[in-house]
């Protein structure tokens, strides 16, 4: 927002305050995509309408330039024509030009050089088969957000995840060493959930390379159309893994823009358990859990089919593909996932020791393809399996810089 703009609004930040009826606005600012839902829910959750309006103005200075007059447009078209003039007087005429779309500059593709025999290209031929890297050397490289749910709520039915900060402090102290400003936030309910995750969302990331999300918390299996999966509050209500990821991609976190966006998910992705297939001696190594193995699935006594589809509104098309995300998670969409309450998850365990022993040299998708193979031959009870697995969306290799 330009900053006349932004000195008429907090000029005049009192009379809005008790004056402004933001219920009146809401659909409007979200027809016209000053705000989106997720935002709207936020400031909703202010409480009073004082508190309301307060938040509003505050978050519309954050929105471009051309949210004051769109804000305009809307306090007329709700009958607070008032506020609108009382903002109107002394600001310069205001042309609203019709919104440009993003310019997205695509990398020109080259085909590979065929070569009979998978021989070496002829003379003069450059080979293509090499993928460039994300920048990765800004200090700190940028901000890790772990969200830890470990005690639920008795009314969520949910167990409580005995482990858990295991996971938590050697992902913590993990990042750390990859040089992230890690942040640790513990038993959110879902509304803290996308209040941290809005939070993040906001923040200048113009001057860091990655950011990192971190759930670790019981899951369940939802409808969706770009990312499966939801990750439970402690008041048993659950967020979307599309909806996590929709916080930091290009349109609503616009500083992260072209930068690697990368979630873990420790969660299961619903209440089915792998019993596995017989493969050859030498296809595996026997690797088996302790008897006191626990999954972060929903209870028995639930399942996905009786959660209410009113609270999972599916994304919206209009929103971009999600380019540079990679979401990993710690079991196969609709399967369970393992922890030991004295050692920590499965996945977990597995990650910290890969990134520590590999980090300083190999790329990020080669080390979850290792996580995968590592975690593939444990055995739970003697019995069960996971597969971990991601959606990659990064464009190209991500390596982490180590401290020294």
């Amino acid at each position: 927002m330009d900053e006349i703009h932004k000195n008429i609004l907090q000029r005049n930040r009192s009379n809005l305050v008790k004056d402004l009826d933001p219920s009146k606005l809401y659909d409007g600012l979200l027809e016209k995509g000053i705000f989106t839902q997720d935002m709207i829910d936020e400031i909703q959750s202010a409480g009073t309408r004082r508190n309301q309006a307060r938040q509003l103005v505050q978050d519309l200075e954050t929105r471009g330039s051309r949210a004051f007059p769109l804000f305009l447009q809307c306090l007329q078209e709700t009958g607070q024509e008032s506020l609108a003039e009382l903002l109107q007087n002394g600001a310069p005429a205001v042309t609203l030009q019709p919104a440009t779309p993003t310019q997205v500059v695509r990398p020109v593709i080259q085909p590979l050089p065929f070569t009979p025999g998978g021989g070496k290209p002829g003379p003069g031929r450059v080979r293509r088969d090499s993928l460039q890297g994300y920048k990765m050397d800004a200090s700190p490289c940028g901000y890790c957000l772990i969200i830890n749910n470990m005690e639920f709520e008795p009314h969520s039915m949910l167990k409580n995840r005995k482990g858990s900060n295991i996971d938590c402090e050697k992902l913590e102290r993990r990042f750390k060493t990859l040089n992230f400003v890690v942040e640790v936030r513990t038993n959110l309910r879902q509304k803290q959930i996308k209040h941290e995750l809005l939070t993040l969302s906001k923040k200048d990331h113009s001057q860091y390379d990655c950011c990192v999300v971190i759930m670790l918390s019981h899951g369940t299996e939802v409808n969706h159309n770009r990312f499966p999966g939801a990750v439970y509050g402690v008041d048993g209500q659950y967020v979307p893994v599309q909806h996590i990821t929709n916080y930091l991609n290009g349109q609503h976190c616009p500083s992260l823009q072209g930068k690697p966006k990368l979630f873990f998910i420790q969660a299961c992705g619903g209440d089915e358990r792998d019993m596995g297939f017989e493969v050859s001696p030498d296809e595996v190594e026997p690797s088996s859990g302790g008897m006191d193995d626990q999954t972060d699935a929903i209870p028995m006594s639930s399942s996905s089919d009786s959660l209410s589809m009113s609270d999972e509104p599916d994304a919206r098309p209009t929103l971009p593909t999600p380019s540079d995300i990679l979401v990993s998670y710690s079991t196969f969409p609709g399967y369970v996932s393992w922890r030991e309450t004295q050692s920590g998850s499965w996945y977990v365990q597995t990650l910290d020791c890969i990134l520590e022993e590999n980090a300083a040299t190999v790329d990020l998708v080669t080390m979850l393809m290792m996580v995968n193979n590592e975690v593939s031959q444990n055995s739970a009870k003697g019995l069960y399996k996971q597969m971990p697995g991601s959606f990659n969306f990064l464009r190209k290799l991500l390596y982490f810089r180590t401290q020294t």
